[in-house]
């Protein structure tokens, strides 16, 4: 995953978002939006991702300590009657981003001070505070030898004395970061990609040699609208589908706080285990393998020496499609919240795209769409597409059932 950063367009965009859903957002899913737009400014996806789940891991905590409905998810936080939710979960956002991203605390202390100006000072405001910093210290601390941290040992593959480029891939070592729920990174590792002389092979090459290109004359004007959409990659494209279930009617902050903690940690713990898979099998995306295609083995695929994708190619192997495990994971938490009932219209703005807004009507149209920009893209094979996506919801559900449980 890549990430570009277009401040103007992210505040165009939340504003058209908001306009397009007629949002009635609570302070749990206000919060979450104020700090996907600043953890998108994190220079790299897979820990902009990683912030978030830390932040609403600690917004749940700071919340649940307050209106005890659940398990706590670390540590059990002893809240003063009477204490704030809106102050706490205001404290819990500000301390977890400031530990995470202190060069923009300029901005993290203006979201804070903006979201206690309304409360009145004296006890309930104060408790609440107290909570929301408590929740984000044992989070903070209990997710500080994840691995995050480690070091970088790629090894690029090369012959003895062979140039190669040396700009070194995205987060090698993010696979072996110690999950959330999932038990190690490997945990949903899929089988190897199809061999070069497989028929499989032969059908994603061609597919998105044709269609993934950046001067692609088969490309729809849709699927073009649908590859620049999904250009982005940072958290800020993500959230808004998260809050078009928690936006819905007859919810409450604590179901919320829940459900976008589970959101935030099925998606990280994605991105382990995506990772962990493609540092496995190191594939060649496809701008080496077209340019390269005399050399793979098969007949039915044709080398073009001058391909290049639609969009720049991520720098990470290709093998699964992380974008597509991240949707399927958030799809599948929010299949498990939604249930039985009816499914709000889910919708999101692309900083990528201008600002444009494109909806959806249910879960699995989302994450289709997802899957299938990234061929539009040029950089993902429909394999690794429906692999990725396989993945994500398996992880999504591990996610969904797995914790906190109600305790009343």
């Amino acid at each position: 995953m890549h990430v570009k950063h277009y401040v103007a367009v992210l505040v165009l965009a939340v504003a058209t978002l908001a306009g397009a859903l007629g949002v009635h957002a609570d302070v749990v899913t206000d919060a979450n939006a104020r700090a996907a737009d600043i953890a998108s400014k994190y220079p790299g996806t897979p820990p902009a991702v990683r912030i978030m789940a830390i932040v609403q891991a600690s917004v749940f905590e700071a919340v649940n300590s307050i209106t005890g409905r659940y398990a706590p998810l670390r540590a059990k936080i002893t809240a003063a009657p009477g204490s704030s939710v809106d102050a706490a979960v205001a404290a819990a956002t500000r301390a977890s981003l400031s530990k995470l991203m202190p060069a923009l605390q300029a901005a993290i202390d203006a979201d804070y001070q903006a979201a206690l100006a309304p409360l009145p000072d004296g006890p309930a405001r104060a408790n609440g505070i107290a909570v929301g910093e408590q929740a984000a210290a044992a989070i903070l601390a209990w997710r500080s030898e994840d691995g995050a941290a480690g070091p970088d040992q790629y090894r690029p593959h090369a012959a003895p004395g062979v140039y190669v480029p040396t700009l070194l891939p995205a987060v090698p070592h993010w696979g072996k970061r110690k999950p959330w729920v999932l038990g190690s990174g490997d945990q949903f590792r899929p089988a190897a990609p199809p061999a070069l002389t497989s028929e499989t092979w032969a059908r994603d090459y061609n597919e998105v040699k044709a269609i993934g290109s950046k001067n692609s004359t088969q490309r729809t004007p849709e699927q073009t609208a649908i590859a620049k959409f999904w250009e982005a990659t940072a958290p800020a494209v993500y959230w808004p589908v998260a809050r078009s279930v928690g936006n819905g009617p007859g919810r409450d902050v604590t179901a919320n706080a829940r459900l976008l903690a589970l959101a935030a940690m099925a998606m990280d713990d994605a991105l382990i285990a995506v990772f962990d898979a493609k540092y496995t099998y190191n594939l060649w995306r496809p701008i080496t393998a077209i340019r390269n295609g005399d050399n793979d083995g098969h007949d039915a695929t044709e080398r073009d020496a001058a391909w290049t994708p639609f969009i720049d190619t991520p720098m990470h192997p290709e093998y699964p499609c992380a974008h597509c495990i991240v949707s399927a994971s958030l799809g599948a938490v929010l299949e498990a919240e939604i249930g039985g009932g009816p499914t709000p219209k889910l919708s999101s703005a692309s900083s990528t795209a201008g600002g444009a807004v494109r909806t959806w009507n249910s879960v699995g149209e989302f994450t289709r769409e997802v899957a299938v920009a990234r061929i539009y893209d040029g950089v993902h094979y429909r394999n690794s597409s429906e692999v990725g996506t396989a993945m994500g919801k398996k992880i999504g559900e591990l996610v969904a059932k797995g914790l906190p449980r109600a305790t009343r």
